[in-house]
């Protein structure tokens, strides 16, 4: 069963957004996880001949580096493991030593510790957006802040993994984030004690006019049931249409984003994914949706990344729904993680997400039908206001069709 990160599992998992980190943020990434039983190391038959010049420098330092006595030989190896990912190109590649692969593989469910944020490589370190009611979001954390430093120690060169291990930690400990507003550019260092974050990834909201706002923030494990139970209670309030609000969202689980989107379309592609050589895989929606008649707005913004770009792309590609804010934050590559033989692990890019009618997702995002910015002072929400009257019409609309 495919996921994203919230949330990766062992087994053979593909997540979208975000992989959800226990120590309280979130690494926006999608990632397919292949998991593998003490995997055995390669041998060095194969490789091109320029490899050879990593034995040569290894041979020079053993023989001659004033201090060889003291090498770590696993710590310089990983090291050219990094200089070799950073060497390709790919900005999610990224090289976790035992420590952090063991941490990378436990199941995010219900609570974790830290500080409640989600983070994502773009131009720099970061925040997609703080998990609501948490310390990230208590502490004045917002989307489009960028990580600049931890702790008084600049992470520039660090990637994804390292500034999250670095952020990550026990309940009741403090952590020193240095950021950059996106707005304003000011820098501003945020001390934030770290807790222990309560994940809901869905919201039901019942507002004047039987009208629901469902707020989903990830996609999860526990996604989909908890959209079942808001359904339930949207049914029992007798309500009349929903706005399917995915702002700040910024992933998930791919059988996450299947399961919740077969909630609103019955048949056809969701997405589907093409790897290095042309490869493609498609995942189709679900039958027995419980929301297919429901009318239905979608809200996006600029940090709506990888598992809700691809909802809102379905959405859009099977006309089941307008959609409504900003063009998406344009996160879609797939990434797999690999363990390797001594229980580290690489993360790379091995493919890329397409919706339903072709449209690229990564750098290119999701334009919504409807184009609404939101308040610059955010004294009221413009693009929720704006859905709640589109929404409106919709009903009225089908009132009037099922009268007549």
């Amino acid at each position: 069963m495919p996921l994203l990160p919230p949330f990766c599992r062992f087994g053979y998992l593909i997540p979208i957004a975000l992989l959800l980190f226990v120590l309280g943020i979130t690494v926006v990434a999608c990632t397919e996880t292949a998991e593998q039983d003490d995997p055995e190391a390669p041998s060095i038959e194969g490789l091109p001949p320029e490899f050879a010049k990593l034995a040569e420098v290894w041979e020079l330092l053993e023989q001659r580096h004033i201090d060889a006595g003291s090498f770590d030989a696993g710590a310089i190896a990983g090291g050219a493991i990094r200089g070799m990912l950073e060497a390709t190109g790919d900005e999610h590649a990224a090289y976790l030593d035992p420590e952090q692969y063991s941490f990378q593989r436990q199941e995010i469910r219900g609570t974790f510790e830290g500080i409640g944020a989600e983070v994502t490589v773009r131009n720099g370190l970061i925040i997609l957006a703080p998990i609501p009611d948490t310390p990230a979001d208590e502490a004045g954390v917002e989307p489009g802040d960028v990580v600049l430093s931890v702790d008084g120690e600049s992470v520039s060169g660090w990637d994804l993994f390292q500034v999250v291990n670095r952020i990550r930690g026990e309940k009741g400990t403090t952590v020193r984030v240095e950021v950059r507003r996106k707005d304003t550019g000011e820098t501003e260092i945020l001390e934030i004690v770290r807790g222990v974050i309560q994940i809901e990834s869905v919201r039901l909201t019942m507002l004047v006019g039987r009208i629901g706002h469902l707020k989903i923030t990830s996609f999860s494990g526990t996604s989909k049931d908890e959209l079942q139970q808001a359904l339930e209670r949207f049914e029992w309030s007798r309500g009349l249409g929903l706005v399917v609000d995915v702002r700040n969202n910024p992933g998930g689980l791919v059988s996450s984003v299947v399961e919740v989107t077969s909630q609103f379309v019955d048949e056809g592609l969701v997405l589907y994914q093409l790897d290095g050589q042309g490869n493609r895989r498609d995942w189709s929606a679900e039958a027995g949706g419980r929301a297919l008649e429901v009318p239905v707005v979608v809200l996006v913004n600029g940090f709506s990344a990888s598992a809700s770009e691809v909802f809102a792309g379905a959405i859009m590609a099977h006309e089941r729904a307008p959609t409504l804010g900003v063009k998406t934050f344009g996160k879609g590559s797939v990434n797999n993680l690999w363990p390797l033989s001594d229980g580290s692990a690489v993360n790379f890019t091995i493919g890329r997400w397409y919706t339903p009618d072709g449209r690229l997702i990564e750098g290119e995002g999701i334009v919504p039908d409807i184009i609404q910015e939101a308040s610059e002072d955010d004294s009221e929400d413009l693009q929720l206001d704006l859905a709640i009257d589109e929404l409106g019409k919709l009903i009225e609309s089908s009132a009037a069709v099922t009268n007549n």
